[in-house]
Formats: C-alpha cells, sequence, structure tokens
C-alpha cells in the first residue's frame, strides 16, 4: 500500500510517500480502508519533535511509528475475530495518536479504541475532520470547569482547536468573546460566538470584560497578558508550552496562590469522548471547519502550510476517492 513514512525527526521534508507492507488486523482489531486523514499540529509536533519531551512517547532517537496521522476515516475491510462493533463496510472515522496510520492507505485499531460509525450523511472528509481540534478543545474546557452563563474568551478562534472551542462553549452555556484575523469574523461569528474580536484592528486586551475561562488556542499570547482579563478565580489555558517553558512553571505553582491560575492539561480521548462529538455532529452543534485539501503526494505542502500559522480550521489529507 501506499503511505507517508517518516524515519527521523526534522522539516515537512523528512515525510516521505513510498510502497509498505499492508497491515493485518488482530483478533480485537479492524482493518480500515483510510478515505480521508488530516494533517495538523499533533502530526507536526511529533514529526518534528521541536518539543524534545514528544520523544518519550514517539522514540528517543527515531521515531517508533513511522506513518503519521492521527485522524482518519474510511470503511471497515476486515475484522479480528473477537470484533463484535463493526463488520465488513461499516463507515468509521476516529483518532490514534498512539500508533498513528491515517497517512496511508490501510490502518488497523482496536475495536474499543476511539473509533465509531460515522455520522449519517457526512462526507469522509468532514468525518476525518472531527475529533483532533475538538478533542484538544474538551479537554480544556473539562479542566476549567466552565459552567453555564460564564464568560470565556479563545484566542486564536480560527484553527483546528479554537474553532471547535467557540462551538463546543456554546454548546456548554457559556458566553463566548472569540479572537481572530480580519478575514474570518464572519465565519467566527457564523460558529456562535457572541462577540468577535480582530486582532488586526483592535488590541483585545484593551476590552473590559472578565473572563473565568481565556483558552489560548494557538499558543501566541501569555499568562502575563492575559492575566489582567480574568476575574478573581479566572483560569487560563494555553495549548502551547510557552516562553521557555513558563506555563509549566505557572501550572505548577500558580494553583497555590489561591487566585487567577494557569492550568496545563494532559490531553486524552476515549471512544466516549467520540460518541459525544458525534451526538453534537448529528444535532447540528458542531461542524469541523475545512480549509483545504491535498493528496498524499503532496505532503510536503500540506505541512508546510499546516506550519504557517495560517490555516483555517483543519487541512484534509485525500487517501482514496
Amino acid at each position: 500500500m501506499k503511505a507517508i513514512i517518516y524515519s527521523k525527526y526534522g522539516p515537512p521534508e523528512v515525510a516521505r510517500l513510498t510502497e509498505v507492507a499492508r497491515p493485518s488486523p488482530r483478533d480485537n482489531e479492524i482493518l480500515l480502508k483510510v478515505y480521508s486523514s488530516t494533517v495538523n499540529r499533533t502530526d507536526s509536533g511529533f514529526r518534528s519533535a521541536e518539543y524534545f519531551i514528544s520523544r518519550f512517547w514517539s522514540g528517543l532517537f527515531r521515531p517508533k511509528h513511522k506513518i503519521l496521522g492521527c485522524e482518519f476515516s474510511g470503511v471497515v475491510e476486515e475484522v479480528g475475530k473477537y470484533v463484535t462493533a463493526f463488520r465488513n463496510g461499516d463507515k468509521v472515522f476516529g483518532f490514534n495518536d498512539k500508533t498513528f496510520g491515517g497517512h496511508g492507505e490501510y490502518l488497523t485499531i482496536a475495536e474499543n479504541d476511539a473509533v465509531i460509525n460515522m455520522p449519517e450523511n457526512m462526507s469522509f472528509d468532514e468525518a476525518a475532520a472531527i475529533t483532533e481540534g475538538s478533542h484538544y478543545a474538551l479537554v480544556n474546557i473539562r479542566a476549567a470547569k466552565v459552567e453555564r452563563g460564564q464568560k470565556v474568551l479563545v484566542y486564536g478562534a480560527t484553527g483546528a482547536i479554537g474553532s471547535a472551542a467557540v462551538q463546543l462553549l456554546k454548546h456548554f452555556g457559556a458566553i463566548v468573546t472569540a479572537v481572530c484575523n480580519t478575514k474570518n469574523v464572519d465565519l467566527v461569528r457564523s460558529l456562535g460566538a457572541d462577540t468577535v474580536i480582530d486582532y488586526q484592528t483592535q488590541d483585545f486586551t484593551k476590552t473590559e470584560d472578565k473572563f473565568a475561562f481565556i483558552f489560548d488556542a494557538v499558543g501566541k499570547s501569555s499568562f502575563g497578558k492575559c492575566k489582567p482579563l480574568l476575574t478573581e478565580k479566572g483560569i487560563y489555558i494555553s495549548t502551547e508550552f510557552g516562553k521557555n517553558a513558563e506555563n509549566i512553571l505557572f501550572a505548577l505553582t500558580t494553583p497555590l496562590w489561591g487566585g487567577k491560575r494557569l492550568l496545563f492539561s494532559i490531553p486524552s480521548i476515549t471512544k466516549q469522548d467520540i460518541i459525544f462529538l458525534k451526538e453534537l455532529v448529528e444535532k447540528g452543534e458542531f461542524k469541523p471547519v475545512i480549509d483545504r485539501f491535498y493528496t498524499l503526494g503532496q505532503i510536503v505542502d500540506a505541512y508546510r502550510y499546516v506550519e504557517s500559522g495560517q490555516k483555517t480550521g483543519n487541512v484534509i489529507l485525500k487517501i482514496h476517492e
């Protein structure tokens, strides 16, 4: 089968299209013909190993799992003998940041892992983009214990994580202020944001509102910059470590002070999380934003675009038509 592999850490160019053996499912696994995947910050982070700590999961000196792609959608081709939840021909989608595999024509995954049947009347491209940004957003919203009626600010509301966060926060009843660039103001408003601040024409730190939760979905702000905007016991969460990994230090120390806090959540995902997201999709309360489409042969260009910081929502990698 065709797949994108990387055998060493580095820039987008270390990823290359090649032929590899098609995997076979174990007794508790399904074999999936992948139709669509995404190229996202998770894939980029593991490929580059820019944060050395990621190597403790992916391999200290070289990658243990050479095919990236944590999001996927496709059709079940074969099931292991103990599998009961799926049948051949089922359309499914899911997330796997342990062994990955979405950037290949076929992958295997255990039936009890984060994989379920696709929502009705949804394309493979849309289904592939449901999980990565939304599960990061969900983990952090839960960590902040957001309550109905609370004011929340999302900085970077147009990426996969930020655009999902706006929609999920509205589901939980928050009053959302979203910060984005000029061209995406209307898009972010359509996602449900109550107030939209265009950072290209306004300084979001000058707002007079105070927020119970500030979510930096792109990791480009800081606790220091956002702290004056927090309520007395407000919470700041970023998707990045911050300058000189300061967010790790603040996560350890600010809870001790009893006031404004920085939290740093460890992302995780379960089948129940994906079921929850699927239900929101089917109720029309969540829809992944899609930016561009690439093919396997365009993987380097796809990575470059994702790492430019300019993408809006999700970048789709089309595997099969």
